[in-house]
């Protein structure tokens, strides 16, 4: 029903407008009654075999919503009730920003793609955990980043604003060094400051009585040699994780007329790349980690060959856009047959 009648129509205007309005709409929805329950009813699948324990956390199944999708955490209970294990909420910055100016999102529909600029637009995390207040059992990642307007230099004390912040309602942080579309973010990612932000981040958790899982998100487009580098940064800092992957600059292979777009590119043409970082990491690593794998993940055979690549969890955001809530029932059916 939605890729056949619901789809099109949301296709036929501005995709950041339609997630505004899908935002306000499911919402709405949510506020009648039975909606909840039935919504459960047609996408939850509820299994012990689909269960989770990873970086101390127990998941309900593999199947998250990666950030990007509720920056603010406005629609995280909402969201709960099409089946995911978990959502992911964020980028967060200490401050509320604008992100960069519109029009900064675009599909790619001959590829199945979105890419986006968006620009860590966000109300700022305090109005985020105002509403993160209002959980109602969902296991939450909290995804921090730093202010477009603080410089490399001073980036640590953004993280840790929004570390503290957040640490008493989400169940896991993730740190992004690998936007596209915040000016010179991705230099966070070379191996000195990373290490030094992650050292600095994993010593103030270590203060708390129960410290908080951290995992390190990062860009697909890193060489062997630096996905090598990550792995001794995240042996030698002692972090939870790694969340692989974000979204790529290239442009490799694209058949949209808009695929010039300036920004971050997700979507299938994703799909293979993700999963070889995936492999890589989990292979040359001896899987001294757990991997949460994202990108292109448009069927239920993507979500697995990630899995079987070494992923523990997977995240849906544009699979999700594109096929529908559907997607999450067809990846935990999938992944009970093959388990049984």
């Amino acid at each position: 029903m939605y890729k056949l009648l619901i789809r099109p129509i949301l296709f036929w205007f501005d995709p950041e407008e339609v997630h505004y309005f899908t935002f306000s709409l499911v919402k709405f929805i949510s506020k009648i009654p039975f909606v909840p329950n039935l919504l459960k009813l047609i996408y939850e699948v509820e299994d012990q075999r689909l269960e989770r324990e990873v970086f101390g956390l127990k998941f309900k199944n593999p199947v998250g919503l990666a950030a990007g999708f509720d920056k603010d955490a406005k629609l995280y209970n909402e969201l709960s009730n099409f089946g995911f294990g978990f959502i992911e909420i964020g980028t967060l910055t200490p401050k509320p920003q604008d992100g960069n100016p519109k029009k900064r999102l675009f599909r790619l529909k001959e590829d199945s793609a979105i890419i986006n600029r968006m620009g860590f637009n966000n109300g700022g995390v305090e109005s985020a955990v105002l509403r993160l207040k209002q959980n109602k059992g969902v296991l939450i990642g909290g995804n921090i980043g730093k202010n477009k307007v603080t410089p490399n230099e001073n980036a640590t004390s953004d993280y840790l604003l929004c570390f503290d912040a957040l640490f008493n309602y989400v169940d896991y942080f993730v740190v992004n060094v690998s936007s596209p579309n915040t000016p010179n973010l991705r230099e966070l990612q070379e191996k000195k400051p990373l290490t030094e932000l992650l050292n600095t981040l994993q010593s103030h958790n270590l203060l708390h009585k129960n410290p908080k899982p951290i995992l390190l998100k990062i860009a697909p487009d890193l060489t062997n040699e630096q996905l090598l580098d990550i792995i001794d940064i995240v042996n030698d800092s002692k972090i939870a994780g790694v969340i692989a992957t974000n979204t790529t600059i290239s442009r490799e292979g694209l058949l949209s007329e808009n695929k010039t777009e300036i920004g971050g590119l997700s979507g299938k043409p994703l799909t293979e790349r993700s999963t070889e970082v995936i492999r890589f990491l989990s292979e040359k690593s001896n899987n001294a980690f757990p991997i949460i794998g994202v990108g292109g993940i448009h069927s239920a055979q993507d979500a697995i060959e990630k899995l079987e690549a070494g992923a523990s969890l997977v995240q849906l955001y544009t699979g999700f856009i594109y096929e529908g809530p559907a997607l999450i029932k067809e990846i935990n059916q999938a992944i009970l047959r093959k388990s049984s």
